[in-house]
């Protein structure tokens, strides 16, 4: 594999050292390409960051209560980014992670078709209505049961009732909104910018918004640690965080 290519212009000189390392500078046996575990929500903003890289990463996008699951059970990504904070910090504190970093933050949304009736999230009690939903352990299906557990006891049962399926991975509930198998679906704001049209974002009023952080660590026993962490620093300021912008992302902090 070539270590050298694609964006070596524009990148970062730590980028570079780390990749210079991967590329066999170590005396590791493998192909000097990292191997980079994240939430589906990050899916847009890492292949537009890895393609800005001289050796794009080897991505595996899922949920990240299952990326957390298959970590625990000995799979070695060398990155992990999570759509919470929960996840990282527990595998750091059972000695799988380093110490993890707020490296991102999102809105969580309500996304309906561009022509839909729906205009706010008590509409979501009305008659009727499919609405789909992440299932429990995954970020986006806490961020929604934590904004339904906020309203008054009639109308989260309401539109608990409402509920046909719940997901996976947020790409699951896009999915279903965009292919009209459901009216409205709780994602992030990101998803709704990457379907380009596809989708329409309803707001959540502010009282009910919950706090979206996305957190990032390099994985214990990475054969590759300086690659690794200069990836996670692209994120914080260089290509990936960029990357992160353009894909309607937030930075950690105002």
């Amino acid at each position: 594999m070539q270590c050298i290519g694609r964006g070596l212009l524009g990148a970062a000189p730590a980028v570079l050292a780390a990749i210079a390392v991967g590329c066999g500078g170590t005396g590791e046996a493998r192909d000097g390409v990292l191997t980079v575990s994240a939430a589906s929500s990050l899916t847009e903003a890492f292949r537009a960051y890895g393609e800005s890289l001289p050796a794009e990463p080897r991505f595996s996008f899922a949920g990240s209560d299952e990326l957390a699951a298959q970590i625990r059970q000995g799979a070695k990504p060398d990155v992990f980014a999570s759509a919470s904070t929960t996840y990282p910090e527990q595998l750091a504190a059972e000695g799988l992670v380093e110490e993890p970093v707020v490296f991102a933050r999102n809105e969580l949304v309500i996304a309906v078709a561009p022509d839909s009736p729906i205009e706010s999230l008590g509409d979501l009690a009305g008659p009727e209505l499919d609405v789909v939903i992440g299932a429990e352990g995954v970020p986006v299906g806490d961020y929604a049961r934590e904004v339904l557990d906020r309203l008054p006891r009639g109308e989260r049962a309401a539109i608990l009732t409402n509920v046909r399926s719940e997901e996976s991975d947020v790409k699951g509930i896009v999915g279903k909104v965009a292919q009209g198998a459901a009216d409205a679906g709780f994602v992030y704001s990101s998803d709704v910018a990457a379907a380009r049209g596809g989708l329409r974002a309803i707001k959540l009023p502010p009282r009910l918004e919950p706090d979206v952080a996305y957190s990032v660590a390099v994985v214990e026993g990475t054969a590759d640690p300086d690659a690794a962490r200069a990836f996670v620093d692209g994120l914080l300021a260089g290509d990936g965080l960029r990357a992160l912008k353009d894909a309607g992302l937030l930075p950690p902090a105002d």
